[in-house]
């Protein structure tokens, strides 16, 4: 179960992106994390940008509403989305599914 923390107006998780991969989707979870895949490559921030956009559009949120707490050069990223509750991002998964 991936654990998403609520903190001042939104939620926090951890997410593991596969870039390069055929089509931008949720890939379910792996290790407590949403597994992500993302056509775009992992070079000049492409790969975050495109993270930050898909989020964005799934939660049909602004883009500006989500980010990257940490991990930025890495496959394992904390990423924080405000405006949004916990059983939102739950509905991720099931949508995926």
């Amino acid at each position: 179960m991936i654990e998403i923390a609520e903190r001042s107006g939104g939620v926090v998780f951890t997410v593991r992106v596969q870039p390069r991969a055929s089509r931008d989707a949720i890939a379910g979870e792996m290790e407590g994390a949403m597994k992500i895949r993302l056509t775009a490559p992992p070079v000049e921030d492409r790969a975050n940008e495109a993270l930050r956009r898909f989020l964005a559009a799934r939660l049909k949120i602004p883009f500006t509403a989500v980010r990257i707490a940490g991990g930025g050069k890495s496959r394992i990223k904390r990423i924080e989305i405000q405006g949004v509750t916990p059983s939102q991002v739950h509905a991720l998964l099931t949508e995926s599914a």
